[in-house]
């Protein structure tokens, strides 16, 4: 080698390990995170789930005290999933006041105020018979206009009872318009929308649907959630929520979608933010408890690797595991 010049090496910000987080080009922080929780009605016991260790189906109690633990690690905020005792064809629990999300919205804004954002999924499979994301019609399709009629009320009444975001994950058209419209005609105003606004038809979604009880009873979800062979499609539907007046749009599934994540990023100018689904989570942790793999490094640069992709905020069931190891 030539002493003419001074020789490049990079490995000298490699060296130590206070040198590499000195020179860390993407960061996770506690604040990035956001929890999802499942809270069942009539349990009086927190409920495991088989298909995702360390997750549960809570009652009101045991949700409020993993969402104390949560605010405490910093986590950014939590994002609910009900489930409820009794389901029918309109999901009528989605927007009764004395619902089992409403009852469990009313507590986690009562207990934790500003120290974590208390967000809601909105949708129906959760609250319906059949298991389907809508309203079906006799033939049995979902009625995509009947579906926003409900999306609305369940909007409203997720506003009403302390919700500071609510984010539609139907992938009807005309959703988040329509939730939009609701909200500001009820006086909801400030209520923001994180519209699931890329949402594929994902196999990596089996383990939610132990969680959230809310298998498909027929057929699948493919007539409306977007097909894994397409790109350019994504971007469409992030433009047409933000048109409707989504503040915040995410892209789910996570890690096998890394591109769109970035794709998304570098077209708009809102919050991005990435669901790390219960598929994801299920694999690591299954290799794990086989010794496969190393837990902890492994979880922490799956995150790391959907925020360098861009995502802004990443829903992940480790959030407050995460967040302790972030800071």
């Amino acid at each position: 080698m030539s002493a003419q010049f001074p020789v490049a090496r990079p490995r000298r910000l490699r060296r130590t390990p206070a040198l590499r987080r000195l020179t860390a080009e993407t960061r996770l922080a506690s604040a990035d995170l956001i929890l999802p929780m499942f809270v069942k009605e009539g349990i009086t016991e927190p409920q495991p789930v088989a298909s995702m260790p360390g997750v549960f189906q809570h009652t009101r109690d045991s949700l409020r005290k993993a969402a104390h633990e949560a605010a405490e690690a910093g986590v950014g905020g939590i994002i609910l999933f009900g489930i409820p005792a009794v389901k029918d064809g309109t999901g009528s629990g989605a927007d009764d006041p004395d619902g089992i999300v409403q009852l469990a919205l009313r507590d986690l804004a009562a207990d934790l105020g500003d120290a974590a954002v208390v967000m809601t999924d909105l949708c129906l499979d959760e609250y319906t018979d059949h298991g389907h994301c809508g309203i079906l019609t006799d033939a049995g399709e979902i009625d995509n206009d009947a579906t926003l009629e409900r999306y609305a009320s369940i909007a409203v009444a997720q506003a009403a009872a302390g919700a500071a975001v609510v984010g539609p994950s139907g992938m009807m058209d005309g959703q988040v318009g329509a939730i939009r419209g609701a909200l500001d005609a009820a006086g909801h105003p400030d209520v923001a929308i994180l519209a699931y606004s890329v949402k594929y038809a994902s196999a990596y979604y089996g383990p939610f649907r132990d969680a959230a009880e809310c298998a498909p009873q027929f057929g699948d979800r493919s007539t409306h959630q977007q097909d894994p062979a397409n790109a350019d499609e994504s971007i469409r539907e992030v433009l047409l929520d933000l048109d409707e007046g989504a503040d915040m749009v995410m892209v789910k599934p996570a890690g096998a979608y890394l591109d769109i994540v970035r794709r998304v990023r570098d077209t708009v100018d809102v919050p991005v933010a990435a669901y790390q689904v219960s598929g994801e989570y299920a694999m690591i942790e299954a290799a794990a408890e086989k010794g496969w793999i190393d837990r902890e490094r492994t979880i922490m640069e799956s995150l790391v690797s959907i925020r360098r992709a861009g995502a802004d905020m990443v829903l992940t069931y480790w959030a407050t595991e995460a967040a302790r190891m972030a800071s």
